[in-house]
């Protein structure tokens, strides 16, 4: 029997800008679902309930309950090569980080998503971020990895709302880029109705 389960989501597949992030958590077999219960699909919680999930994610990291990764894509990666390699790079390294292995691991994953193909006992599941919560702790870690990181950037280009719409083609950041031009944190790839 596969020693860990882990779960895997992607946020930011859609966005103008910023990088795309893979959240995965890892937990034992024998994993107390108790100490999780109520999770849910990140984009079913508020800002507030996301950040709250994380530091209770991250308490149980500290006391050894599980363990989870958070990799990111550049918005270079995914220009260059494609918003589907950059997501399978952030993929690969989260479980690189995890120390995960076909051997040790059993993986869930939402939606499009898949692990490299060496890991035999994974299973992609539509909505897998909300009806499994292994998958879910992902989804949460990842966007509040992702949407911190997009805070930070928005410090720096300070133009284009950044903190608000976390790069996502709202009506202001779209206005923003046509006011301003595209900075380096924009998916040229995904902005050519700009140029």
């Amino acid at each position: 029997m596969r020693k860990f389960l882990v779960g895997i989501d992607e946020v930011g597949r859609g966005p103008l800008a910023g990088p795309v992030a893979v959240g995965a958590v890892a937990v034992p077999h024998d994993f107390d679902w108790d100490l999780v219960s109520g999770v849910r699909d990140s984009k079913k919680l508020t800002p507030r309930a996301r950040e709250e999930w994380s530091k209770k994610l991250q308490n149980l990291r500290s006391a050894k309950k599980l363990d989870f990764s958070v990799s990111f894509s550049s918005v270079r990666m995914i220009d260059r090569s494609g918003i589907v390699f950059a997501i399978r790079s952030a993929l690969a390294k989260c479980l690189k980080q995890l120390g995960a292995t076909p051997r040790n691991c059993e993986i869930l994953l939402d939606g499009s998503l898949y692990a490299p193909k060496k890991f035999l006992a994974q299973k992609t599941i539509i909505h897998g971020d909300d009806l499994e919560p292994v998958i879910s702790m992902a989804s949460i870690v990842a966007k509040v990895w992702r949407d911190n990181l997009m805070r930070r950037m928005s410090v720096q280009y300070p133009k284009y709302g950044l903190d608000l719409h976390k790069g996502y083609g709202t009506l202001l950041h779209r206005q923003a880029i046509e006011k301003h031009g595209l900075s380096v944190l924009h998916r040229k790839s995904f902005c050519k109705r700009f140029n």
